[in-house]
């Protein structure tokens, strides 16, 4: 009987799951496999919102290989080693993988082809669109985004039914550990959140997804990570839905960052556009207090307190918050990215790393001039101040005909809120002194 290794990485789900349906149809029997890999637990990716939220995943991806007869066999160390371990134990002829994208993971998976003796059958499983898809890839998004809406897309991957398994295999234990509250890891979780809120919020998701006090935005962004949900199901199942576009062209930022990657790994430290950054301030004190989301600019403010209680920030508040750091503070972005990846429960690195180029004006944005001005944004986005006194307890009484985004010094003492810690006018001049003279008008400039 042939034995077909299903190696699970970041595709922690049985439906759309072509490495599965490949290691089903290749042989009579299938050791579900995931390793604990030593390297990427010793290091960001090893953190506890994430291991947390990959935990609860496995256990759940566990009871669904349960459900149709099999099992996730689970070991730690070296990831090959471990790998070709199992695959000697099990006579396995075949492993099944998907192809991922980052330097470590392209570099680890030519290692197990090179050191296997049997085939390694690589699968196309992360994305809407492989990265490899349009050949050369694309460093602006807009051309990207027109190729992607006409590119052919793969079925989708059939769901095993039943399965065997190998009899003189260990199964291994499953790790421990939770994700933060308002998470709960794993494929039904996930499943059951896409359901949800297509039925609530995707109607009006293109006209609410910028307001985050009112929260309508998918919060799909950690399942989609760990591969819980399929991209490509979900971008089949909205795609002729009303009020889906938005949403589909998020997919497709993630494909573009995914492709990008995939292409220029350095990326994930390095600059896009070199000779683009201004001169970086080491200032560890602008840096605590932004961590702490104790700056004095309360939208600010709020994203990194939900940042620390959620391991989850929204999207709109993401982009100011950097651009704080960057533009303010003037704070190199590696330092607010490995912050992130330290607390985010969908900590990507491709996402996470060229979003953070893009604010700082060293990746993917076609006006690195950008500066986005924390009051105006928390004034545009949240005029209300729903989201201020959701997550800013000093502020969460402050009547509401007070500028909430600019409190007045008289209720910042009241309240014991901050003093903003510098003057974004001042700040963003000296930042642009930094960068030299600068060219054209920056229409999209918002100071």
């Amino acid at each position: 009987m042939r034995t077909a290794i299903a190696l699970f990485t970041r595709d922690l789900r049985v439906r759309d799951n072509p490495v599965l349906a490949g290691a089903r149809a290749a042989a009579d029997r299938v050791v579900p496999l995931f390793v604990l890999d030593n390297t990427l637990l010793l290091t960001s990716h090893g953190r506890p919102n994430r291991f947390g939220f990959l935990a609860e995943s496995l256990r759940d991806l566990d009871q669904s290989l349960r459900e149709r007869g099999g099992a996730l066999f689970v070991r730690r160390g070296d990831w090959v080693e471990e790998v070709l371990r199992v695959a000697k134990q099990g006579d396995a002829t075949t492993i099944h993988v998907a192809r991922d994208i980052s330097g470590y993971a392209q570099a680890r998976l030519a290692r197990l082809q090179s050191a296997a003796p049997m085939d390694v059958t690589t699968h196309d499983s992360i994305t809407v669109v492989p990265p490899a898809a349009f050949g050369k890839p694309f460093v602006v998004f807009a051309p990207y985004y027109n190729r992607w809406l006409d590119a052919s897309w793969r079925g989708l991957a059939p769901l095993p039914r039943r399965m065997s398994l190998p009899e003189d295999v260990e199964i291994g234990a499953l790790p421990r550990g939770a994700s933060p509250g308002t998470w709960q890891g794993g494929e039904r979780a996930g499943l059951a959140r896409l359901k949800a809120w297509t039925a609530r919020g995707l109607r009006g998701y293109a006209a609410r997804r910028d307001d985050p006090g009112a929260d309508e935005t998918s919060r799909l962004s950690p399942y989609l990570h760990f591969g819980c949900v399929s991209a490509l199901e979900v971008a089949s199942r909205l795609w002729d839905r009303t009020g889906s576009t938005e949403l589909l062209r998020q997919l497709c930022w993630r494909d573009f960052y995914a492709q990008l990657l995939s292409w220029r790994p350095a990326v994930a430290h390095d600059d896009l556009r070199p000779g683009t950054a201004p001169v970086w301030r080491d200032a560890p004190g602008d840096f605590e207090a932004w961590k702490a989301g104790r700056t004095g600019f309360p939208f600010v403010d709020a994203g990194m307190r939900q940042l620390h209680a959620e391991g989850w920030m929204h999207n709109r508040v993401r982009m100011v918050v950097a651009s704080f750091l960057t533009r303010d503070l003037r704070i190199d972005w590696r330092e607010g990215a490995r912050h992130f990846m330290d607390l985010l429960v969908d900590g990507d690195v491709a996402n996470n790393q060229l979003n953070w180029q893009w604010v700082a004006g060293t990746g993917t944005d076609a006006n690195p001039h950008r500066v986005l001005n924390p009051t105006l944004q928390g004034r545009d986005h949240d005029p209300g101040g729903v989201y201020v006194r959701r997550w800013i307890r000093e502020l969460r009484d402050v009547p509401p005909d007070v500028d909430i985004h600019d409190p007045p010094f008289d209720v910042r003492r009241m309240t014991r809120y901050s003093e903003p810690i510098i003057d974004h006018h001042e700040a963003i001049e000296m930042w642009r002194a930094s960068r030299g003279p600068r060219p054209g008008r920056g229409s999209a400039d918002a100071t």
